[in-house]
């Protein structure tokens, strides 16, 4: 049977990200994706006996959350920040509990269990060891990346097209193109949404690229 997943995050490219890494897996099926709370809710009254996948960065309140699973039959499975504390999601009986750098392996562990009616919580020690090997990870690549580099994939990360990236910083969408092969080769990514996807995996980085703007919603056909 295969199970339905509703993906709640108020970043659109990890949302595109793991919708596209489910899509292959035949035993789920992506039934919503959301960008704020009042779409998620809408979707879990929608969708009963789905799993959704929600950022803590959404800041719900866990009481309603709780009070809409055992309404519509939905389990959560929440997504945190490697600053955020579990404890207040367990108390809540949360179904699943992952952190951002959780590798494929693991958020497919988790959703398999809770799929079962099991819980799944990333394991502490995991946490600190994928939070060190990010780190080194991150530190790495953002050593080899130029500031004009870094502020291409501060820009992308944003949800900025080739074209709007080319009018940010006074290029041609050429040479735009040109800088994204360069940081394709150094970061070892194939693509745009692969590249944010890392950048948002590697807290180092992030942090590197980060810059005040407005999130639009990045599209993943923008050749490089």
């Amino acid at each position: 049977m295969t199970q339905s997943i509703i993906i709640a995050d108020n970043y659109p490219v990890f949302r595109a990200g793991m919708a596209r890494f489910l899509a292959v897996e035949d035993e789920f099926r992506i039934v919503g994706q959301c960008d704020d709370l009042p779409r998620l809710y809408k979707a879990v009254e929608t969708w009963n006996g789905a799993i959704a996948i929600f950022a803590a960065s959404l800041e719900p309140s866990l009481t309603e959350l709780v009070q809409r699973a055992q309404t519509s039959k939905v389990r959560f499975v929440a997504v945190l920040d490697k600053t955020d504390r579990p404890e207040p999601y367990l108390r809540y009986n949360v179904d699943g509990i992952l952190y951002r750098n959780a590798s494929r392996a693991e958020i497919l562990e988790c959703l398999r269990s809770v799929a079962r009616c099991g819980k799944h919580v990333q394991p502490p020690q995991k946490i600190a060891m994928a939070q060190l090997e990010s780190d080194m990870i991150g530190e790495r690549a953002r050593n080899r990346l130029s500031r004009k580099e870094l502020q291409i994939i501060g820009l992308l990360v944003q949800g900025y097209k080739n074209r709007e990236i080319a009018e940010e910083l006074h290029n041609t969408e050429q040479v735009i193109k040109n800088y994204l092969r360069s940081i394709f080769d150094k970061t070892g990514v194939s693509d745009r949404l692969e590249l944010a996807l890392f950048t948002l995996h590697h807290r180092i980085l992030l942090d590197a690229v980060s810059r005040p703007g407005r999130i639009k919603s990045l599209d993943m056909n923008d050749p490089a």
